[in-house]
């Protein structure tokens, strides 16, 4: 490959596919390209398992393309077979228009608004796909589909292979996803869709749908899924998914989320998460022998991108005072009880469950007679343990879990 934007997109490893890789150098050489990656709308923030994909899309603006977001408002009311064991939840249109709305947000942030070159365009595949013709679409676009084909790919097959159901709506996604794809190269010149490895199937829908409906060249582009060397699946904790709204997920949490990198994943994802040059990296991570300083280099990098330089630097700062200090830090996530509710007391077990610190009042039970769990840094060894009004200094109580996650528990 010849292009500096491929070039960069493979040394990251943000490439795992392509249906003309060598077609598409030659055209990003030539002039700036539009290419696209779709969202499914399905909550009202995307998580981390996305992340990959919008740094695509920042890496194009980068090199002087320019990325179209399509939000899938239509195919939301749908839902995506792949990847799944069963069909999703079905949303009516007003809960999908506010999670656009959410969405956007995220965007804004990670996406270069400033450059009318390469600002980032948004479009909603429900100002088409809501106002077909039945009849005619199955005509004009379902006859260059065969069902043979369809059912070699992947989001069909496996359910089908695990003889789990499969409805027609949803064997109609890929259907919908090709017209997507048709759609934005007649109207926004987009002549690239990328998307996760998963998508293959339906990426390859579009490009051959284009060439046989308008006799034109286009290209399709998927990333590797993301899969941590623990085995683990990326962007889930104890306390859930890690959103990338930050009314969601803290700035805090997030950045913590990348401390606690496992070693063995640290160099993918300073390529992946972060805008350190490959070359820095490689230097970085062959001549620094300390792991935590990387791990939280990836912390400070990933969280700027995402919510800013100031709040990286706070989340750094309250890690080292509330790790190092074993102090109390004004920008732990925090709790609230009420002063009334001290005057009997409140269960530790029950405080530890209900706001989601542990998932029960059996595993808040296993972490306690393990010495898992400290107020203001004393173990706690009691699992009958009562939260009083004494407990509290000024006002303000530290739960911690173990050695890395802190809570402020405030009297209101």
């Amino acid at each position: 490959m010849k292009n500096k934007f491929l070039i960069e997109m493979q040394s990251r490893g943000y490439i795992n596919q392509c249906t003309d890789i060598e077609g598409l150098d030659r055209i990003c050489n030539q002039k700036p390209i539009s290419g696209y990656i779709g969202f499914d709308c399905t909550a009202s923030s995307l998580h981390v398992g996305s992340l990959l994909q919008i740094m695509i899309l920042r890496l194009m603006q980068k090199y002087g393309h320019r990325p179209i977001v399509l939000l899938g408002g239509g195919t939301t009311l749908i839902g995506d077979p792949s990847g799944k064991d069963t069909t999703r939840k079905i949303l009516n249109k007003k809960d999908i228009s506010k999670n656009i709305k959410s969405i956007k947000k995220v965007f804004s942030k990670i996406l270069d608004t400033s450059n009318k070159n390469t600002n980032p365009v948004f479009v909603d595949n429900s100002d088409w796909l809501t106002k077909l013709n039945y009849i005619n679409f199955l005509r004009d676009i379902g006859s260059h589909f065969t069902i043979n084909k369809m059912l070699t790919f992947d989001s069909v097959k496996l359910r089908l292979e695990r003889e789990q159901s499969l409805s027609y709506m949803e064997f109609n996604y890929m259907i919908l996803q090709a017209y997507d794809f048709f759609q934005l190269f007649k109207k926004n010149k987009c002549i690239l869709q990328i998307g996760g490895s998963d998508q293959w199937g339906n990426i390859v829908n579009g490009v051959d749908l284009i060439r046989r409906m308008l006799k034109q060249e286009s290209f399709g582009l998927t990333s590797p899924l993301i899969t941590l060397a623990s085995g683990a699946k990326m962007g889930k904790t104890e306390k859930g998914a890690v959103w990338l709204n930050e009314e969601l997920f803290s700035s805090y949490d997030y950045w913590q989320f990348w401390r606690n990198t496992d070693d063995r994943d640290v160099k993918r994802f300073l390529n992946f998460f972060t805008q350190l040059d490959t070359d820095e990296i490689k230097d970085l991570c062959t001549n620094e022998k300390d792991i935590n300083k990387l791990k939280i280099l990836l912390a400070n990098e990933a969280t700027s991108i995402l919510h800013g330089k100031n709040k990286s630097k706070e989340a750094e700062k309250t890690a080292r005072d509330t790790f190092q200090g074993k102090g109390i830090s004004s920008n732990l996530p925090e709790f609230k009880i009420k002063s009334q509710d001290l005057k009997k007391g409140v269960n530790l077990l029950e405080f530890l469950s209900k706001n989601n610190i542990l998932s029960s009042k059996s595993e808040a039970r296993r972490v306690i007679a393990n010495n898992g769990i400290k107020i203001n840094d004393e173990i706690v060894n009691n699992e009958k343990r009562v939260i009083q009004q004494i407990d509290f200094k000024a006002k303000i109580l530290k739960i911690s879990f173990g050695k890395k996650k802190h809570y402020i528990v405030k009297i209101i």
